[in-house]
């Protein structure tokens, strides 16, 4: 089971080349489950409302399309905060340190291309 980082999802549903090819062909992949984490979309919409950010389509149509993606949206629960109170602080990014938790207390493998995130204790892929 994985959880995709924002930019990991971004370039999946926008298809950016920026994605490798075995990260799209895991996603692809039906006997794979796949988690994005609500605070995803919530930092895509602050990116998008900034100008920072282009969507390919409404936030709201991107939650809804998840589905067809079959991937799974993660809400945000207790136990991800309790753990976030403990989370040293290698990475600044608050969007990044909730997924790490979420990431950490779910057991997933986080889909990234962010380095600093590998240096938590967390199993991290991007080029296999």
């Amino acid at each position: 089971m994985y959880l995709l980082d924002t930019h990991a999802f971004y370039w999946y549903v926008t298809g950016d080349s920026k994605l490798p090819v075995n990260i799209k062909e895991m996603i692809e992949n039906p006997e794979e489950q796949f988690f994005i984490s609500v605070s995803s979309f919530w930092e895509m919409s602050i990116k998008s409302s900034l100008n920072k950010l282009k969507l390919p389509v409404p936030i709201e149509t991107l939650m809804q399309d998840c589905s067809d993606y079959a991937i799974s949206i993660l809400q945000i629960k207790a136990s991800h905060l309790a753990r976030l109170q403990e989370l040293p602080w290698i990475h600044r990014d608050p969007f990044d340190r909730l997924m790490i938790c979420q990431a950490k207390e779910e057991n997933l493998a986080f889909i990234t291309a962010d380095e600093n995130i590998a240096r938590y204790d967390i199993k991290t892929i991007w080029n296999t």
